[in-house]
């Protein structure tokens, strides 16, 4: 039979699955009687090491397979053994496994959701600071977040290291005028709001796979593959206890917390258009995807916008993230050169080139405070990434006062590299792939069906049901990498004029910030508006509270609050679409030429020679 065994060790006890044939209780510890003496204490810690050893091993190979169970939920990790077998050494993963699976004092029925007796309740009228309030109170971004209480060199009063972490950055308001238009997200004075469209990316989370060994996750290993060697001193002497505490992918505490807040924000912004669906007898369709934190991210909005219970308030659409399904809040998973290293996530090698510029000196600076383990950049690099994930998903970090404001300054760069040229405006595909958000938003603004299906929209969800026209309020949940495909889809362009990107400084003026376009729960609010002073209805694009530029859209004028006629955004969105050939840029075999750099997001147009990774 199997049970488990206690075994005491000199460093600590441990409980093992053991197949045994007979069990004596003595003394209250398990005894085995196999008719040979109980092990020897060298014999125990033999067992121990190689059980932990065993284990190591698996781990290791389970962080490079994990991303293949990771869409469907599973898991190669059995947490709780982990926890139990695994001795506490610098870099060892440390998991909580919550809620548990079969909780002893679990009674639901003796605890119901509801006993009756509610007491007297009306419903007030619903709020609208959005149409009614002459400013809109700014978000901060970095409520329950703790900030470095000193870095490695003095910093500016100013300096906000929650802005500096590129699209790992907590979302905040942008200040009014920022991206060029002196406005606030508040209406107008003459307009009145009629609907808003919120597209927003899911909260905080959890690292991805690293499966190159590289990133938070690889550093880790490494320390603990060199933990019997390790000496850490100086600023890095927190390493000697630190141990691996993050998990995968999924939405942080803090996540949850920014889509609730994010929720109720644009409750109290919009709340007045739910009278729209209660005149008609409807309730909203909010659309987002499978993947755990998408959904989580979506719920934890809906909470926060809603209130509990959530039944009979609106209706959840929950579209399949995978290949194989049409899905225009993921279109990468349906475009097949975005799979080819230099078409689709290009960025990398620019963000890599960067990295040995700006932390040439820094990895010597920290490696003087570390023996029996040599750094190179992309350990230090990961160091500045765990200070970010580390800060939205414990609350606060040790690695964030290793580096100086420059440092930071220059890790929030290497973001904005690695997304320009990866998804966005320098990208080949990044157009392509936010063309079919773009279709659908036209369908909506026009409220005309989808004639052709020729791009990441799904025709099975495009209907009446699934995909309603007509309505006031639509909110979209997706990822960082959409929200900067939709803008790049809807040529706003203002935000790529400063070209391309350099890889050996950062430039003086820039208008492409990830930090400012797609922090953690970012959103974009497509703003309807009917205005005494304008004769046609008005939309307005505002991210992170920031009102964008429209002028450099065929029929839009400049306008001092960032307004356009729906009927010449709609036609300028209509060009759009016909310029934008799905197919060509997703499945044609075109090639990079050398030198090749691109500020309108689409792929060369003549097929020529293939091309270096970067110039």
């Amino acid at each position: 039979m199997t049970e488990h065994i206690q075994v005491q060790d000199s460093r600590r006890d441990l409980t093992l699955p053991v197949f045994i044939p007979e069990v004596k209780r003595m003394g209250g510890i398990n005894r085995v009687d196999l008719g040979d003496p109980w092990p020897s204490r060298n014999a125990r810690r033999s067992l121990f090491l190689r059980v932990g050893a065993a284990f190591f091993a698996g781990f290791f190979v389970c962080l490079a397979v994990v991303a293949q169970y990771a869409s469907s939920g599973q898991s190669c990790l059995p947490l709780s053994l982990f926890t139990a077998l695994l001795p506490t050494h610098v870099g060892t993963p440390e998991w909580h496994q919550y809620p548990p699976a079969e909780p002893t004092n679990a009674f639901p029925s003796m605890f119901p959701s509801s006993v009756g007796y509610p007491g007297p309740t009306q419903a007030g009228a619903e709020p609208g600071v959005a149409a009614t309030a002459p400013a809109y109170p700014l978000h901060t971004g970095s409520v329950h977040l703790v900030s470095p209480t000193r870095f490695s060199q003095d910093n500016a009063k100013d300096f906000d290291i929650f802005r500096s972490w590129g699209s790992l950055s907590p979302w905040y308001s942008i200040q009014r005028g920022r991206f060029g238009v002196d406005s606030g997200p508040e209406a107008p004075d003459t307009c009145n709001i009629t609907g808003v469209h919120p597209l927003h990316r899911h909260g905080a989370r959890y690292p991805a796979d690293y499966s190159r060994g590289t990133g938070p996750g690889g550093f880790a290993l490494k320390l603990n593959m060199n933990a019997e060697n390790i000496t850490a001193t100086g600023p890095l002497s927190f390493l000697d206890e630190w141990t691996y505490k993050l998990g995968n992918e999924g939405l942080t505490p803090f996540g949850r917390s920014q889509l609730y807040d994010l929720g109720v924000s644009m409750r109290m912004r919009y709340g007045f258009l739910l009278k729209n669906f209660s005149e008609t007898n409807t309730i909203p369709v909010f659309r987002t995807e499978s993947q755990t934190r998408m959904l989580n991210s979506a719920q934890n909005f809906a909470l926060g916008f809603f209130g509990y219970p959530l039944e009979g308030q609106y209706q959840q659409q929950i579209m399949i993230e995978a290949k194989g399904f049409n899905n225009t809040l993921a279109p990468y998973r349906s475009c097949a050169n975005n799979d080819v290293p230099y078409r689709g996530y290009r960025g990398q090698p620019y963000a890599d080139a960067w990295k040995a510029v700006y932390l040439r000196d820094t990895v010597p600076r920290l490696q003087q405070y570390l023996e029996g383990v040599e750094l190179d950049i992309e350990d230090v690099y990961a160091m500045q990434e765990l200070c970010a994930f580390e800060t939205v998903a414990l609350g606060y970090s040790k690695f964030c006062e290793l580096f100086t404001e420059k440092e930071w300054e220059a890790f929030d760069y290497s973001y904005n590299l690695n997304l320009w040229y990866g998804v966005a405006w320098g990208s080949p595909v990044g157009r392509g792939e936010g063309i079919g958000y773009v279709q659908e938003l036209v369908s909506r603004l026009t409220q005309t069906p989808i004639e052709t299906h020729n791009s990441s929209t799904n025709a099975t969800l495009h209907n009446a049901v699934t995909f309603p026209l007509g309505h006031s309020l639509y909110v979209d949940a997706t990822h960082e990498v959409v929200v900067l495909n939709v803008l790049t889809a809807l040529n706003l362009s203002s935000f790529a004029a400063m070209g391309p990107l350099p890889t050996d400084h950062i430039p003086e003026q820039r208008t492409f910030r990830t930090a400012e376009l797609a922090p953690f729960a970012t959103n974009v609010q497509f703003q309807l508006l009917s205005c005494s002073t304008e004769q046609d209805p008005q939309i307005r694009v505002i991210v992170n509270d920031g009102v964008a530029p429209l002028t450099n859209l065929k029929g839009c004028r400049d306008h001092p609050d960032g307004m356009c006629s729906i009927h010449a955004f709609v036609d300028a969105q209509k060009e759009n679409i016909r310029s934008t050939d799905w197919d060509f840029v997703c499945n044609v075999d075109w090639t990079i030429p050398d030198g090749w750099e691109t500020v309108t997001g689409y792929p060369p147009l003549k097929i020529r020679r293939p091309a270096r990774v970067f110039r």
